[in-house]
Parts: structure tokens; sequence; C-alpha cells
């Protein structure tokens, strides 16, 4: 089979390797897509920052058919159509046992195509506690649910304690996360939602998909956002930031109210300080991580009901390179899906 590997630090190749057998407990996926995320940047740029093993298939976004079933395998159907849950936990630790592997407390964070081989290939082995069914959702829309998906649906359920009718939530970056988070607000809270991006065919989008408000993402953000929700002690009751760069942590806090929330879900590197005068009274600072299954199981639902959807650009797995290179680049809307599939 074909798989998109990370052979060295900034180091890529399409290579062809056996096709994986599914191993005790474990179901072996037809990968029929796979999602392109700024995390698979930080792990061919930095793979050891993130501990993530070289060689590598990336990839932890992923959806398809099941091909095989492990020994000992049971309660799914060869051919049934499947996503691929992230996360790989200690499966022991209280965190685990409650359902949270995003918590996991004995490993870091790691999973497929993080620790393990993802699926930016043919075919993909994994345990079968990591799938979920998907029934007659398109899977190259249901692979962008497993963190494009969940990863926005978590912050907000972190977050939900000010997601109040009448309130509003400022989100800071309307990219493959941010376009999701956006339709899950506009799906499952009756807040006011102001998107922030620099590029205005994303705040374009935001619009299109539910935002009531749109700001540039420019030295005038915040006074602009303090524009549509007041002056201090008073703002935003959350703040979402996909971007988790210096400028956008430090827009956050100069919009939040008192008593307010920021959940930082970007990995751009920016830190708040916490201390008085540094954040408003009250106000609480979450740095969220992936989801848990059950969420994500929620997730595919909102998908399956026509409530959310993911906006996609399909590539094929000989043009994956270009895929990432649009991403780096900035050039995508929403979020770039590898079809191995599909012709070139």
């Amino acid at each position: 089979m074909r798989a998109f590997r990370l052979t060295a630090p900034h180091r890529t190749e399409l290579q062809t390797l056996p096709q994986p057998e599914p191993g005790p407990g474990e179901v072996l996926i037809r990968i029929g897509a796979a999602g392109v995320c700024h995390s698979d940047l930080h792990i061919i740029d930095a793979p050891d920052a993130l501990g993530s093993p070289i060689p590598l298939t990336l990839g932890h976004e992923n959806a398809g058919w099941i091909e095989a079933l492990g020994p000992g395998v049971s309660g799914f159907e060869r051919g049934e159509a499947v996503a691929v849950y992230g996360i790989v936990g200690c499966g022991m630790c209280v965190a685990c046992l409650a359902g949270r592997d995003n918590e996991c407390r004995r490993i870091a964070p790691g999973g497929i195509g993080l620790s393990r081989d993802g699926g930016m290939a043919e075919y993909l082995a994994v345990p079968v506690r990591q799938v979920l069914p998907i029934g007659d959702l398109d899977v190259a829309q249901a692979a962008p649910l497993t963190d494009a998906g969940l990863t926005p649906y978590h912050a907000i359920a972190v977050t939900r304690r000010g997601l109040r009718p009448g309130g509003t939530c400022v989100v800071i970056g309307v990219g493959g996360l941010g376009h999701m988070a956006v339709q899950i607000l506009a799906a499952t809270a009756a807040t006011r939602i102001i998107a922030v991006d620099l590029r205005e065919e994303a705040l374009r989008l935001a619009r299109d998909i539910g935002a009531h408000e749109t700001v540039r993402s420019d030295r005038d953000a915040a006074a602009n956002i303090r524009a549509l929700v007041g002056p201090p002690p008073g703002g935003a009751d959350v703040v979402l930031d996909f971007v988790g760069a210096a400028a956008t942590v430090d827009l956050a806090r100069a919009v939040v109210t008192t008593g307010g929330d920021v959940a930082i879900v970007g990995l751009a590197g920016g830190a708040i300080p916490v201390g008085f005068g540094t954040v408003p009274f009250e106000a609480r600072v979450s740095v969220t991580f992936w989801g848990t299954r059950a969420e994500l199981a929620e997730v595919i639902a909102l998908a399956r009901a026509g409530r959310i959807r993911s906006h996609v650009e399909r590539f094929p797995l000989d043009d994956v390179r270009k895929a990432y290179e649009a991403l780096r680049a900035g050039r995508l809307e929403g979020r770039a899906v590898v079809v191995p599939g599909e012709p070139t």
C-alpha cells in the first residue's frame, strides 16, 4: 500500500509499504479520507517536541470502511463505514477509566498519526475501541469531525457555563477548527457569535455559516470587538482562540468579561500571564485538548442531522504534499482532506 511518511525532521515521502494486518482486538480500515491538520506541520517540523517516532505515517483525522476484523473482534461488519477516534490513552488511569482519554495521566498526548502510524495511507489497523460507526455520512465529511469537529466541540463543552442566551462568544481563527466552532455554536447555543480572522474569505465563510458579527484580526481588533461587547468590566462571556499566538491570546484576555472564560486551543506558542491585573477577576483560562469518544459520537450525530458540515477541499493521495503546502501557506478555506482512492 502507499503511505505518506515522515522520514526525518522536515522530510516526508510517499512510500510503498506492506498492508498492515489487524492484530488481536484490532480492525483493519480501508481509508476513505484523512484530514490535513496544522498539528501535522508541528510534527513534520519538530517531531521530538511531541514525542513522535520516525518513521511515522501521518494522519490523525481518519474515516473509511472496515476491511477486516482481527482475532476476538465482533460488533462490526466488513464494509461498515466508521470514523477513527485519534487519541490512544493508557486505558488504566482515573481519567481514561472515566472516558477522558484526552486527559490521560500516564502517557503523553499521543495516538493515531502522532505516536503510532496514522491514516494518510490506503489502510490503517487500529484497536477496535477507536472506531465509531458513521452510518450514511460521507467519509470525506466524517474524517475532519474526528479533530476539526471534536476539538472545538470539547472547547465549547468546557466553556458551556458562559454560553447563555443573550451572551457573546468570540471565535478567533476561522480555519479548519474555527469554521466548525461557528457551526457548533450556532447549532447548540443561543449566543451571539463574533468571528475574528485576518482573511476576508474566512470572515465571509463565518457569516455564511452562522456568525452574527465578524471582525478583522488587525491592530484595531480589540477596540472593534469592544465596540460590540462594551467596556470593562463587561465583555465577551467566552473567547475561543483557535490560533494560540501571542497576539491572539492577548486579544482574548483584552476582550473577555469579568467572570468569563478563555479557551486556548491553537498551538502557535502564545501564553497568558495569570495574576492580578493580567486577566479580569474570576475569569477562567483553559488549555483544552481534543475531546472524548462520547463527544465525538455527539459531533457525528450533529453532522448526520445536517446541523454541521465540514467545508473540505479534496486532494488525491498523490497530491498530499500540495495539501500540506496549501495549509502552510494559509490558502485553505475550511479543511483539506486526502482521499486515497481519488485519481490525480
